[in-house]
């Protein structure tokens, strides 16, 4: 069994448990519903939710996929990227840690801010090459 040694590490790792165990509650799903549709064993995904694990970026990827959250999110939580390299903007935070919503409403507000932004981009890119 792997036991984290750092508290930094350790409390992270609690974190993104606490985050995928506080999305599993808001998806309705128990932990060997999700555990079914990741293909993760259930004690082992238990065991990432109380921090005792580190999941690989694979097992990042599955359960980003079945609780419709940002795999990014998942990764930068877990400690595996660098949130100063792939910054979240405040809003795409706050929207994944609103636990009122449902996970498809976080991603459906999500893609809709993100498309706004975007266009903003476009827009910006189109007046600038104008001048």
């Amino acid at each position: 069994m792997v036991r984290i040694r750092t508290q930094k590490i350790g409390a992270q790792l609690g974190s993104l448990g606490e985050f995928i165990a506080g999305q599993r509650r808001m998806a309705q799903l128990s932990l060997r519903q999700l555990a079914e549709q990741t293909g993760i064993s259930n004690p082992y995904l238990s065991q990432i939710e109380r921090g005792l694990r580190k999941p690989s970026a694979e097992v990042l990827q599955q359960l980003s996929k079945a609780l419709r959250v940002s795999a990014e999110s998942l990764y930068v939580r877990a400690g595996t990227l660098d949130p100063d390299d792939h910054p979240a903007t405040s809003v795409e935070m706050a929207v994944l840690a609103d636990m009122a919503i449902t996970a498809r409403q976080k991603r459906v507000l999500i893609d809709v801010y993100t498309s706004f932004v975007n266009e903003e981009r476009e827009g910006r890119a189109q007046r600038q090459a104008a001048k």
